[in-house]
């Protein structure tokens, strides 16, 4: 498995923000977004150190933080990662997924029936139109989620955040699941995603702004 970093620090968006997680970042992404802050990650002469899923467990188990975040890039790609899904779950730590709404999330969100594993969770992105990727998004997506995951959307003006709405409305994303909108950095204010909220009416829907580009300097690695 290609990894480019891996640290400890405290989440910086959704559910479990706040909290202490252990970030495990792949190389690699299908997508190319406008506003991606990782695209040194999907280089393709990126620094990465090649770690198996057992490798991997001995140097979480040796961290002691319980909140294991996997993300890129795209970690979906890497072909074991239910296996270290898996692997991590069953040694008792939850397991959050960040992945990008354009890889197929069903084989991954399949082990919560199949193995149980209630600790396993996603946030699921959904590419705004000036994302650039839109056409990218795989629809799929929102019948394999539930309580346990988050959808966020990543805004950068007022036709981004019309097609957050009619995506919320139309999958009744805010009964299933969590969901977030998220200022792209420098693009919006977030007091203008407030009022289109006020607006809109958009009850049950929570503004999250990157914590850890708040705390540190937003070009920051490993935080």
């Amino acid at each position: 498995m290609k990894v480019v970093e891996k640290f400890v620090s405290i989440n910086g968006e959704s559910k479990r923000a706040g909290e202490l997680a252990l970030f495990i970042r792949f190389k690699g992404c299908n997508l190319n977004c406008t506003y991606c802050d990782t695209k040194w990650a999907n280089e393709p002469d990126c620094d990465y150190q090649e770690m198996t899923p057992e490798k991997l467990l001995d140097y979480i188990e040796k961290t002691k933080i319980k909140n294991i975040t996997l993300t890129g890039g795209e970690p979906l790609l890497q072909k074991d990662i239910n296996k270290l899904i898996k692997m991590i779950i069953d040694k008792g730590f939850r397991v959050e997924i960040e992945t990008n709404g354009a890889v197929s999330i069903e084989s991954t969100a399949a082990l919560r029936d199949k193995e149980g594993f209630k600790d396993l969770s996603f946030t699921l992105d959904y590419k705004s139109p000036s994302s650039g990727c839109e056409d990218k998004m795989i629809l799929d997506n929102f019948n394999f989620i539930d309580s346990r995951d988050s959808v966020k959307f990543v805004v950068g003006n007022e036709k981004d955040l019309e097609k957050a709405r009619y995506i919320i409305e139309k999958f009744n994303l805010s009964d299933r699941c969590q969901v977030f909108l998220s200022p792209i950095f420098g693009m919006i204010k977030p007091d203008e995603i407030v009022d289109f909220m006020i607006d809109k009416n958009l009850n049950d829907i929570k503004l999250q702004i990157q914590m850890h580009k708040v705390i540190w300097d937003p070009n920051k690695r490993g935080v």
